[in-house]
This record gives structure tokens, sequence and C-alpha cells, in this order.
């Protein structure tokens, strides 16, 4: 696999206990995270045998390209992402298309986990991979989470449709008003996001059982997609049993 270096205090710490990527060193720089989460930090990694060094400035950049690292890098092999197949059982998939921008695709990906939609399908054209900023603006909930990104949008399309999936693609465009769904619950939801320049593909819209939106009384004239996705991740989100709540 390929090597990573993952950046930051909080993703840091969800790769580790996360345990789902092996991690081969960590790094620590003289000014990054210190007092009780670094010690918290420091004893998971001894916990897991992951050796601990020291590095300046310099050597953080060199390994993670950017000083947004807080003074903890990670070197770990790359995402284990899931297959769409082994995530068809699913009740909620989340299906990212055209959404360019990495700090927006991470900040979706901590709504979805935050939310319950554990599984996440990304399309293999026109989103990022989940590269280390991915996780870094995530907050390290990638960890927790199953990403597809082995087809097109519409390919994850065509091959669940047939599943009964019932198809939701959010569009500023659209009739239907999110709330009016959420009332609906529908069991089995495939929910389309797409990007803020490049909206959810039109062959897409054309499938969609239901087209919503978000309702708004301000003058601004639309959400950042992040933050429209949050909503509707909220709105949407799995019903949880009694007494697990």
């Amino acid at each position: 696999m390929t090597t990573e270096y993952i950046y930051g205090i909080n993703p840091a710490f969800e790769v580790v206990r996360a345990r789902r990527r092996a991690i081969q060193n960590a790094y620590f720089g003289p000014s990054g995270a210190t007092g009780s989460r670094r010690r918290k930090l420091t004893e998971l990694l001894n916990e897991t045998k992951v050796p601990v060094a020291a590095a300046d400035k310099r050597r953080l950049f060199d390994l993670c390209r950017t000083t947004e690292h807080q003074g903890v890098v990670l070197e770990t092999e790359s995402y284990p992402y899931a297959s769409l197949e082994s995530l068809q059982a699913a009740d909620r998939l989340l299906l990212i298309d055209n959404v360019e921008d990495p700090q927006n695709v991470g900040a979706i990906l901590r709504s979805a986990e935050i939310f319950g939609w554990h599984d996440v399908l990304l399309a293999n054209r026109g989103v990022p991979e989940i590269y280390p900023s991915v996780v870094k603006a995530s907050s390290g909930a990638t960890e927790y989470l199953r990403i597809a990104r082995d087809h097109t949008a519409n390919e994850y399309v065509k091959a669940l449709l047939p599943l009964g999936f019932t198809l939701v693609a959010l569009d500023a465009r659209g009739k239907e008003d999110l709330r009016r769904l959420s009332e609906r619950n529908p069991k089995k939801i495939l929910l389309v996001i797409g990007g803020e320049h490049r909206a959810v593909g039109q062959h897409i819209l054309n499938q969609a059982h239901h087209l919503v939106s978000i309702p708004q009384q301000g003058r601004v004239t639309s959400l950042n997609a992040s933050v429209a996705a949050g909503i509707a991740l909220f709105m949407l989100q799995p019903c949880v049993p009694a007494g697990e709540a």
C-alpha cells in the first residue's frame, strides 16, 4: 500500500483509536499538541507499539507538505476503501458527486459520521480521494466510515436503484421541501449531494424519486455544500431503536 502522512491532533487520535490502518511511525514537533492531549496520544501510540520520534518544523512540513500539522504527523498506510458490493445492504447510503473541494468533502464526511450515515460512496471522478487533507477536514471521521470509490456516480445509481433504494437528490432548484420527505422517512435512502459549482449530474436528477431543497428565508442565494449536506444528513438520519439513544 502507498504510504500517507496524516497530520493534525484530532485526525491522529482517530487513526490510532480506529485501528483500521497500520501506522509505521509517529512524529512530534516541539510546539505541537501539548499537555494532556499529547500525553494521551503518546500513550495510545505506545500501547500499539508505534515508534514515536521527535521532529523539527521543517521535517514535519517535508513529511505532510503543510503547516497545518499542529505538531503531529503519522506515517500510515493508505485509506482502506470498501467496495460498492460490500455496502449494498445498508439502509442509508450517501453519494458525493461533483464536490471538488477537499475541505467540503471532509466536512460532509464529518456530518455523515455524526448523524449515523456510516456508508459513503465517492464518485471516482470529480471528487477527491480520501487524502490526508480530507481526513484533517473531517476531524478523523473518515476512520469510522465505510467509503467506496470504485464507480462513477451514474454507475452507483444504476446498480442501487434495482435494490429498492429511494433516490433523493439535494438540489437548490428542487421543488420538494426536505422537511416533508423527512416526515415520510423512506426505509432505504440513497442521498446524493453535489457541489456548489457543479451540482448533482443531470442524469441522476432525471432519475431521482425526490428532488429536495432546503427552505430559505434569508437574502443570500445558497448554502455552502457541506452545510446543506449536514442539514440533509440530520433530517434524514436513520431512526435510532428505542433504548439505544
